[in-house]
């Protein structure tokens, strides 16, 4: 009994030292690994190494899987262990868990179970060890390198622009171990880092991106790429062209609405293009229909639309794939003054067709109306609009999926598909004539900006609503509001804050329309 006592004691100390150990003399220059690791099949299986993580066991002599027996080391999603001084080659060694092995697409859960799983494992795989201050962080592909690769840059990311102490921002570069996958890896690094501008964007106070603002943000963004061509349209500009609903909402705020376009032509087919519109609100306080004061600071993630299709077309060209792409931003700040639109008015969009504000806090529909009648003027084969736009679509989906509504089956495969790869889910909604007669109920206009049943089905309304604004079979919107933020801790390799979501889902839309 003492014996075994002692050697229990023993293996406790052991892995003491294994897990916390001592790197301060290795602090400069630190080089660390994530490693990947899959759950034990069956209740007295084994765990099963990557290949990576295997040829890391025989360096170390078998310690490191002594190490994660001896730490009952699970294997589960998300699930990490790291170990210190067990190579001298590297002082600091993560395993991340991958959950089952050979998994697969699920239907039920509409995402591909082993890619999303790859990016909770090793983006809490380098979370953990970012903690460490590493200088250099090398990655197990884990069988899927760009996964990989945007698990460990979303899940390190975090806004700290205005904070006059940052926590933990040691600069840290990530690489591959495997050379055949760096191609891969690089994607999934751009794909990762356009989803973080579209999260910073989102997150910077309105007070520091109100639509001129906003627009030289994106000005000097895309300065570096020559395949962009970038059109900044001011208020004279829209009132000229008529856009009288999209005025109409920042006509209560001193800061004038703007109006920015995005070109990138890089596929000789050139009847095939795809236009993708997002609601550019700065800031939304509801205007004269004003909203409750709990939570309104939220509503500088507003322009969350605008942000993804933004973002989107910054990885499309960083990865200079051979695209037809357009992307159009109305913006504007919604605010309460003597010269705010009030219920009641009536504004006529580009196409002539009239609209009733019944309501100002439904301010996106009325910026998207014109915007999208624009999108038409292009002649393009597919529009999709993007926009935090209803509190109804958080009532339905919650943050598990953006809801999307369209005309067009083909488009709705691409978009499917697209989703279950990149693991950030839409879900298909109803676009029935039933909610395009609920927005047909104005005495004194064609529309009105509510649906006749309050409080009913109101964001499909608000869909039907907009779809009386496009002529082209191959529309979309996507109504993003239940996935703005990750507060609820939606997926695991985000931190809490804006999501940038659905960035990588619609990079892969529009890379599946043109293959």
């Amino acid at each position: 009994m003492l014996s075994t006592k002692i050697n229990q004691l023993s293996k406790t100390v052991l892995l003491r030292k294994l897990l916390i150990g001592n790197v301060s003399a290795q602090s400069k220059n630190l080089h660390g690994i994530v490693a990947g690791c899959y759950q034990a099949p069956g209740e007295d299986g084994e765990l099963v190494l990557t290949g990576t993580t295997e040829s890391l066991n025989t360096e170390t002599g078998g310690k490191l899987l002594q190490a994660l027996n001896t730490s009952n080391f699970d294997g589960k999603p998300g699930s990490v262990r790291t170990f210190t001084n067990l190579s001298d080659k590297y002082p600091l060694l993560t395993v991340c868990g991958l959950g089952e092995e050979n998994l697969d697409v699920d239907e039920n859960e509409c995402l591909d179970e082993r890619k999303e799983n790859v990016r909770i494992g090793a983006g809490a795989g380098a979370k953990e060890l970012k903690k460490y201050k590493v200088d250099v962080m090398s990655l197990d592909d884990c069988g899927d390198a760009q996964s990989a690769a945007e698990g460990v840059v979303l899940s390190t990311h975090s806004f700290q622009e205005f904070k006059s102490k940052k926590k933990n921002e040691t600069s840290c570069t990530f690489n591959v171990l495997s050379s055949a996958q760096t191609s891969e890896f690089e994607h999934g690094l751009a794909m990762a880092e356009g989803q973080n501008w579209a999260r910073d964007l989102m997150e910077t106070p309105s007070n520091f991106k109100y639509p001129e603002l906003f627009a030289d943000k994106v000005v000097q963004r895309f300065s570096a790429f020559k395949n962009v061509d970038v059109i900044v349209r001011d208020d004279v500009w829209a009132r000229e062209k008529g856009m009288d609903c999209f005025l109409s909402v920042g006509k209560g705020s001193d800061k004038k609405p703007m109006f920015v376009e995005l070109h990138y032509n890089q596929n000789a087919d050139d009847q095939k293009k795809v236009v993708l519109v997002g609601k550019g609100i700065t800031f939304d306080t509801g205007g004269i229909s004003i909203k409750p004061s709990s939570g309104m600071g939220l509503m500088r993630g507003d322009m969350g639309g605008a942000a993804c299709v933004l973002a989107t077309l910054h990885i499309i060209a960083k990865l200079n794939l051979p695209v037809n792409l357009s992307v159009l931003v109305p913006m504007a700040e919604n605010m309460p003054s003597d010269r705010a639109a009030k219920p009641g008015d009536v504004f006529t969009a580009l196409n002539g067709k009239t609209v009733e504000v019944d309501n100002t806090d439904a301010e996106g529909r009325m910026i998207l109306a014109d915007a999208l009648c624009y999108a038409d003027e292009f002649q393009p084969s597919t529009i999709i609009d993007v926009a935090t736009l209803t509190g109804a679509i958080d009532v339905a989906l919650g943050g598990a999926a953006a809801g999307a509504y369209t005309t067009c089956n083909n488009l709705w495969q691409n978009m499917e598909q697209a989703s279950y790869t990149t693991g950030d889910r839409f879900w298909r909604m109803p676009l029935y004539k039933h909610y395009t007669e609920q927005m047909k109920c104005s005495l004194t206009a064609d529309l009105r900006n509510t649906q006749k049943k309050a409080r009913s089905a109101g964001s499909a309304t608000a869909a039907a609503f907009l779809k009386e604004f496009v002529t082209i079979k191959s529309w979309a919107h996507l109504d993003i509001a239940g996935v703005m933020d990750n507060s609820g801790g939606e997926l695991p390799y985000l931190n809490s804050g804006m999501s940038g979501r659905p960035t990588r889902t619609l990079v892969e839309t529009v890379r599946n329309i043109f293959t």
